[in-house]
């Protein structure tokens, strides 16, 4: 006797998530001092939605190559904002030139950041993509192993990882230093879940020697 797998469709992923991410990112950002921000703060709140809408609008002409690329200019573009501040935070607590105010402002700011970006370079870089992930109708090999992939039943259907999941490991690499319930398989996601574990544990260091000091 056969039995017949009826698979559901596979959702395909809106721009919602990551785009409400990315805005998120960019208002804290108008949030930081601006002794630490590379040139005005609200600079970057400024810029991110044109980025957004040529993504979006390219997506739906056609033109998903172009999207795809302008996606991870973007990224990259908050990234580098990001990078700056972090090295001008650290900078200037060792040189003894932030005040405790603008280092507790700023080192929670930057944390938020930081999962937020690297869950962007998350979703972007894994299996070639949100949209090549989608095309692909089933998420079977890629960087990260998710529990998903290995759990599946017989009728579960297609999967593939939306930004929510890629936020979900980065939350976990920020608070518990580690991915928890994903592997990392590939050694460029291993470097990237190295790399924000780096920060988010430097940032944390910074905001309890500062409390210690208060006490």
């Amino acid at each position: 006797m056969s039995q017949t797998n009826h698979e559901a469709p596979v959702v395909v992923e809106g721009l919602l998530p990551a785009f409400s991410a990315t805005l998120i990112a960019a208002i804290l950002y108008a949030w930081l001092p601006p002794k630490i921000a590379l040139v005005q703060p609200w600079i970057l709140l400024a810029i991110m939605p044109f980025f957004l809408v040529a993504v979006a609008l390219l997506r739906k002409r056609g033109k998903r190559r172009i999207a795809h690329h302008l996606g991870h200019i973007s990224t990259a573009v908050m990234t580098c904002f990001i990078a700056y501040s972090l090295i001008f935070l650290v900078v200037g607590i060792f040189r003894g030139a932030v005040a405790a105010s603008v280092m507790l402002r700023a080192s929670g700011i930057l944390w938020v950041m930081n999962i937020i970006v690297f869950a962007l370079w998350y979703w972007r870089l894994d299996a070639g993509g949100p949209m090549a992930r989608a095309d692909r109708g089933n998420h079977e090999i890629g960087c990260f192993l998710f529990p998903q992939m290995t759990l599946r039943k017989i009728d579960a259907g297609p999967w593939i990882p939306h930004f929510v999941d890629y936020l979900f490991v980065a939350f976990n690499t920020s608070t518990a230093f580690s991915p928890t319930d994903t592997a990392i398989l590939s050694r460029w996601a291993k470097l990237l879940v190295m790399t924000q574990s780096i920060i988010s544990l430097g940032l944390v260091v910074l905001v309890v020697s500062r409390a210690v000091n208060i006490i």
